[in-house]
C-alpha cells in the first residue's frame, strides 16, 4: 500500500462519493424492477407487458421506460469510470422521467402507466417530488463534493 501512494497512482481513483452514486443508481434500478416482479408475480407481469402492448402509445412508454431503465445503468457505469457524459446523461434522464410523472400524474397525458395518485395538484407534485428524492440525493453525491467535481473536471 505505501508503495501504491509514494508512486502517485492512486491520484485517479475514483472518489467515494462517484462510487457510491454510481452503486447506488444500479443497485436502485435492479432491486426496483426486482421488487416489482415479486410483487406482480408472473401472471401479472405477463398481463402487464401484454396489456402494454395492446396500444402503440402504451407500447410506446413501455419501451421508452425501458430504454430510459438501461440508460441509467449505462450512465452509472460511465460516470464510475470518470465520463462526465455518464454525469449529465443521468441528469437529463432524471429530468425527463420527472416530466413525464408530472405531467401523467396531473392526467396531462395518456396512458399514465406512471403516474402517481393524489387528490390535489399538490398533493401529486409533493408526492413525485418525494418519489425522486433518493435520485436527488444520488446527483447531489455527484455534483456537490469537491472530490467528485474535481474528478469530472480532470477527466
Amino acid at each position: 500500500m505505501s508503495e501504491t501512494l509514494k508512486h502517485g497512482s492512486m491520484i485517479n481513483a475514483t472518489p467515494v462519493p462517484v462510487m457510491v452514486a454510481g452503486c447506488a443508481i444500479i443497485i436502485t434500478r435492479c432491486l426496483s424492477v426486482l421488487m416489482l416482479a415479486n410483487e406482480l408475480g408472473y401472471d401479472e407481469l405477463a398481463n402487464f407487458v401484454h396489456r402494454s402492448a395492446q396500444a402503440w402509445d402504451s407500447t410506446l412508454i413501455f419501451i421508452a421506460s425501458q430504454l430510459i431503465f438501461l440508460f441509467e445503468l449505462r450512465c452509472a457505469f460511465t460516470l464510475m469510470r470518470g465520463n462526465n457524459r455518464g454525469r449529465w446523461g443521468y441528469v437529463a434522464t432524471q429530468i425527463i422521467v420527472l416530466i413525464y410523472m408530472l405531467m401523467a400524474s396531473v392526467g396531462w397525458i395518456y396512458p399514465e402507466i406512471f403516474s402517481i395518485p393524489g387528490e390535489s395538484n399538490a398533493q401529486i407534485i409533493h408526492h413525485t417530488l418525494l418519489q425522486k428524492l433518493p435520485d436527488v440525493l444520488v446527483l447531489a453525491l455527484l455534483f456537490v463534493p469537491a472530490s467528485s467535481r474535481a474528478f469530472f473536471r480532470h477527466r
